[in-house]
């Protein structure tokens, strides 16, 4: 679509090296800087998905740089600047290669594999006679290895040790950093009618030192509920009123594309691109509860290159 930013190809100041993931290009500053922007590419099933969905980065980049903000009483965290409505600077940190997954619900694959007999997740015990979507007695963190490509996998504390990725004093610090952001996070969201039902924390380290990294408390990482409806959907056994990305991976499967081998992404039209679009900005207001102020998109990648270059020429 047009004004839409999937591929960037910068050259700024001191560039060290560049990354592309699945959403974000990760631009390498010297040895201690990193320049994330946020595309409008998104992703579903581990594929990225043909079409841009427009202001998609700018909405991700707003929400993690004010839960960052948010959080940083708990954890120091990389972010530096701004610079620009879908770009982060900030410290290049040596990330773990585990991601943090901390469930206060079980619902999506949890439930999945509830449902299917497992009564332990990542060897973490389940009680029995649970509901999907019911919460949790206290929430529960159930790591997963972090992949360079392809799935992350799920993963225990104990083998997490045992395999040296993480030693068990850190891996302790980061369980008790990871309840604490749950817990903000939580307290955040029931100020906005909100229930934070599950989420992912990446942290890393920088001259010795716990870093909170990457994106927090986005619907492209986390799961809401909406408050008010919770009890009375659960007491039906009724799919929850949610704000997530679930919505687009409903529409993908509903039209035969789950990921698999030989299965063709369907039409994005821009009529869909743009309701995408829509529901990301409503996403945007319901957990910041400020109005979403679109960005100037006429010329997105000469705006992100001007701001970025006067940014780290100011430093």
């Amino acid at each position: 679509m047009e004004n839409t930013l999937t591929s960037t190809d910068y050259s700024f100041p001191n560039q060290t090296g560049i990354y592309h993931g699945k959403v974000r290009d990760v631009y390498s500053i010297g040895n201690d800087l990193l320049v994330m922007i946020a595309t409008d590419r998104i992703s579903a099933f581990d594929v990225v998905l043909p079409q841009g969905i427009p202001y998609k980065g700018q909405v991700l980049n707003q929400i993690a740089a004010k839960f960052l903000d948010a959080t940083s009483d708990i954890i120091p965290n990389w972010k530096m600047a701004t610079p620009d409505p879908m770009v982060t600077v900030g410290l290049k940190c040596s990330p773990y290669k585990v991601e943090m997954v901390i469930r206060g619900y079980l619902t999506g694959s949890a439930w999945r594999e509830y449902k299917a007999g497992a009564r332990s997740l990542c060897g973490v015990p389940l009680p029995e006679g649970m509901k999907e979507n019911q919460k949790f007695p206290h929430p529960i963190i159930t790591p997963t290895t972090k992949a360079d490509e392809g799935h992350d996998e799920n993963i225990s504390k104990d083998e997490i040790i045992a395999q040296g990725l993480i030693s068990k004093e850190e891996y302790e610090q980061l369980e008790q950093y990871t309840y604490a952001l749950f817990r903000r996070g939580s307290e955040i969201a029931a100020q906005k009618g909100l229930i934070l039902v599950d989420t992912k924390y990446e942290f890393g380290k920088h001259d010795g030192k716990i870093y909170l990294i990457d994106e927090i408390h986005t619907p492209d990482s986390s799961r809401y509920f909406y408050a008010d409806t919770y009890n009375e959907l659960f007491e039906k056994g009724a799919e929850q009123k949610q704000l997530s990305k679930e919505f687009v991976r409903k529409w993908l499967m509903e039209n035969g594309f789950q990921g698999k081998e030989g299965q063709n992404v369907p039409d994005m039209t821009p009529e869909y691109c743009n309701s995408v679009s829509d529901r990301y900005i409503e996403l945007y207001e319901k957990i910041v509860g400020e109005k979403f102020v679109k960005a100037d998109i006429n010329n997105v990648a000469k705006r992100i290159e001007k701001n970025v270059d006067n940014y780290l020429k100011s430093i």
